[in-house]
């Protein structure tokens, strides 16, 4: 009765917004006389997350979430980023987002944020530089004329303007000829290779393949046009600067606008060997690791194995069927799987790498029905360039179910990198480049391309990038303690939100809701636990600026 009786007196002075309901006044009651706790202190943690969610949703803290949460997702894309591929990153956002949201829609009814983050997104995912990552958020904000060349060379980096100034140039390529045929196309392949910047071709790329994937807003002549143009032009020029899931996404997005019934025959009969909802190649690709690794034998000889899986993509499915006059169920290669072996170290590791090559194809043998028809010996008998690796072909079908036969290749990791290198060659061939010469110099253009590439993203790497893990967290609070003195200041939060266009006074608010301590500013804890709340905010509203729309995928 005391409990009840103190309950009573309380209740007269609780403020009508901590409670909304009788149920809620009652239920609150129960609980305090049941844990001898104040039903204020009670009231507070129970509508604390209501409370941080409302005031998150000010100008300045939407924002700040908006920001922090776009980061996170690009980083978490990127296998190793230094310091100033983050601080470049960062500054981007901070440019990009106010301008984008002021934006009017995009024709497909995209948000230009949206827009902008997927292809920032799809670039991050190719492990392209914050440099032309940058110029991904950056490209709309231009087109609209929100902001120069030069500024963006002035606010953000000379690199970044470069690679925008090359993209602008590239939209006009098709234009370059009257009639898009075979040797047209070739030309302009040839001239894109020879002239342009390979990380703008990329990225030029990239806004091909953002265009292809939300193209049915256009009336049907316009999206046969625009894919005539992918087909003949971007999707082979993908295969030449070494992007291949670009390419082969490319063909098939253009396949399916260009000949939708074509497209869904063969789409129907891929799919038809396909059990439930994971994919067929994913099932015979752990089935076939699993089985390596388990044998002794093959263990003695490797210290480590890979199995990479494919499918043939729809467009070169049909162009077979229409090149050799074949019926579906005689395609063979729809499927491939390739091993690749790292033999242990020893006297003669390549010795070593051709007989666990051939034990590899006898547990294969065990496992699936070999068609000796389909079986080459290029370790036995190389081709003329150096390529070495085994070929064979097998029947998967199993319980009646008649499926394609699957191709696989066997070599160890020297081959696979001779492979490789042979194949860099034969893209530019097929981009265009017929001379060897020219093509062997562009290669190693490249190549120095791609290893400058690569140092700008390992100078001083972060800890961790995978998840939201303590590097990622304090990565962005790096960022955002702009004198390095351990914590965020309310001068600092202040200018971050000014700089994204947002009030700097919603600065005050946000940090009395994330200062726990009352000391002032945020430590890297209280910026931990603002990261976890915006995490959870965006799980709990998939409407919001972090939900996942931002997500892209390539097939």
């Amino acid at each position: 009765m005391v409990a009840m009786s103190s309950m009573e007196l309380l209740i007269p002075k609780l403020r009508l917004g901590e409670c909304h309901s009788k149920s809620q006044l009652l239920a609150l009651s129960s609980s305090c006389i049941a844990k001898q706790q104040h039903p204020r202190a009670l009231m507070c943690k129970a509508s604390a997350a209501e409370s941080n969610a409302t005031a998150l949703e000010q100008t300045g803290g939407k924002m700040v979430v908006e920001l922090v949460g776009a980061f996170n997702q690009l980083t978490q894309k990127i296998n190793v980023l230094s310091s100033s591929s983050s601080r470049l990153l960062f500054k981007s956002l901070k440019l990009s987002i106010p301008i984008l949201q002021a934006l009017p829609l995009v024709p497909d009814g995209r948000s230009p944020l949206s827009k902008a983050l997927s292809l920032a997104l799809l670039l991050a995912a190719l492990q392209m530089d914050a440099e032309v990552i940058s110029a991904g958020l950056l490209t709309q904000v231009l087109e609209a004329g929100a902001i120069s060349i030069y500024q963006v060379r002035d606010r953000i980096g000379t690199g970044t303007a470069h690679l925008l100034h090359e993209s602008m140039r590239l939209k006009n390529i098709p234009s370059k000829v009257e009639v898009l045929d075979d040797d047209s196309a070739a030309a302009l392949r040839k001239f894109c290779l020879t002239f342009y910047d390979i990380r703008a071709l990329i990225l030029d790329l990239a806004l091909k393949l953002d265009m292809m994937r939300h193209l049915d807003y256009l009336p049907r002549y316009q999206q046969q046009m625009l894919s005539l143009e992918v087909l003949k032009i971007y999707a082979p020029l993908a295969h030449a600067v070494g992007t291949n899931h670009l390419s082969l996404e490319l063909e098939d997005l253009s396949f399916r606008y260009l000949f939708p019934y074509s497209y869904l025959y063969v789409d129907t009969w891929l799919r038809s060997h396909q059990p439930g909802n994971k994919p067929l190649i994913d099932i015979y690709k752990e089935q076939l690791l699993q089985t390596l690794k388990a044998d002794p034998i093959l263990a003695d000889m490797v210290d480590d194995v890979a199995v990479k899986g494919r499918y043939k993509s729809r467009y070169s499915t049909m162009k077979k069927l229409l090149r050799d006059g074949r019926k579906p169920e005689e395609v063979n290669d729809v499927l491939g799987l390739r091993v690749i072996l790292n033999p242990r170290s020893g006297i003669d590791m390549s010795q070593e790498g051709e007989r666990a090559c051939y034990r590899t194809r006898e547990i294969i043998q065990s496992l699936w029905k070999e068609m000796p028809h389909r079986t080459k010996d290029y370790i036995a008998r190389p081709k003329a360039n150096g390529y070495k690796s085994l070929h064979m072909a097998v029947d998967v079908s199993d319980n009646g179910m008649a499926r394609p036969l699957m191709e696989i290749q066997i070599r160890t990791t020297e081959m696979d990198m001779l492979a490789t290198g042979g194949t860099a060659s034969h893209s530019l061939y097929k981009g265009g480049l017929t001379d060897p010469e020219e093509a062997k110099r562009l290669k190693a253009i490249m190549i120095a391309a791609a290893e400058l590439a690569a140092l700008r993203l390992k100078d001083f790497p972060s800890t961790n990038h995978k998840g939201l893990g303590f590097g990622q967290r304090d990565e962005v609070f790096r960022l955002l303690d702009k004198n390095a003195d351990g914590k965020i200041s309310i001068e600092e939060l202040m200018e971050v939100m000014e700089e994204l266009g947002a009030p700097g006074e919603d600065a005050r608010e946000m940090m009395q809701l994330l200062d726990s301590n009352s000391d002032g500013s945020l430590s890297s804890d209280e910026f931990g636990l603002f990261q976890k709340q915006r995490t959870e905010m965006s799980n709990a509203r998939p409407c919001s600026m972090t939900s996942s729309k931002w997500q892209t995928t390539v097939a």
